[in-house]
């Protein structure tokens, strides 16, 4: 039975009785007696590890607090900023605000509220295989075009890192005048890593900070001399504005959210690496169980 640890707002929520009656498993069970709170629209890209095992949390979570939760996958960033500023969505619970996002909250920040900044040190980067040993940083990247075969293997191509990518940091080291980047999903670059690194053939990829994918694969992340892939920036739980008033519970309950590397590329790890696609719900109750301490307002086992 889960164990809800307190949440200001939820103490004058509690004169509707809530009472918790077992493990939720998604947003479609919540294990909350009691009239819902209302409505909560997640919007997430499935092919975004961090948003995928984020959005499934607060679909456990939420649900948890009294909330019934929509989850809305949805294939880039920008329809995300724009549903944030239009209402249609209520919150995306991966944003990089900071400098790979910064166009998008140009655009939309007004109408966009700022719901908790949860970790710190997000970086994105170009990496190569560790036994490229003369490559260490993307200056030593300029010359060798030919060696991989003049290509940069990248994500999605409406990315931020991908806009920063190809925008500032390929004209900055010259890499424009021999690379070419190649954008496809996110799954289709680590297709092409796995398959390097078994070969032991030279590739270079696009890479971020926090990703379980460090850890599991053997790369190195190379310098950035020029600071042209963006300095590092902070991670943030981003709602519609005025979410705060019209979700109190939901926004005290985030604003308790704080992860450091070893839970974040855990939690990844857990929904994307141990359960199969659609196992989610089952992914997030394991890490829960794993980690009940988690953070300050997590509702555990």
């Amino acid at each position: 039975m889960k164990t809800r640890f307190s949440i200001t707002s939820l103490a004058v929520a509690s004169a509707a009785t809530l009472t918790l009656a077992g493990c939720s498993s998604g947003g479609s069970s919540s294990a909350i007696e009691g009239d819902e709170l209302g409505t909560i629209t997640v919007g997430y890209i499935p092919s975004y590890t961090d948003s995928l095992a984020l959005a499934f949390l607060l679909d456990d979570q939420l649900s948890e607090v009294g909330y019934d939760i929509e989850l809305e996958p949805l294939t880039e960033v920008g329809p995300i900023y724009a549903g944030l500023a239009g209402g249609s969505l209520d919150i995306y619970a991966s944003a990089w605000p900071d400098f790979t996002h910064a166009s998008y909250m140009e655009e939309y920040g007004d109408d966009i509220e700022d719901l908790v900044t949860f970790y710190d040190g997000a970086e994105n980067f170009l990496a190569v295989p560790t036994y490229m040993e003369d490559v260490n940083s993307i200056e030593d990247l300029v010359g060798m075009g030919e060696e991989f075969d003049g290509t940069i293997t990248g994500i999605e191509p409406g990315a931020g890192l991908t806009g920063q990518l190809q925008n500032v940091a390929m004209p900055e080291y010259g890499l424009d005048e021999e690379y070419s980047l190649l954008t496809s999903s996110t799954p289709s670059m680590l297709t092409e890593l796995e398959q390097a690194l078994e070969e032991e053939d030279d590739i270079v990829v696009t890479l971020w900070k926090p990703y379980w994918a460090n850890a599991s694969y053997d790369v190195k992340a190379l310098e950035d001399p020029k600071g042209a892939m963006g300095d590092p920036e902070t991670m943030h739980v981003l709602g519609t504005a005025g979410f705060s008033e019209e979700f109190p519970d939901a926004a005290d309950y985030i604003a308790g959210i704080s992860l450091d590397d070893a839970l974040y590329e855990s939690l990844e790890d857990t929904v994307v690496n141990q359960f199969e696609d659609g196992d989610e719900p089952a992914a997030i109750d394991q890490w829960i169980s794993e980690n009940p301490d988690a953070f300050e307002t997590l509702i555990a086992e």
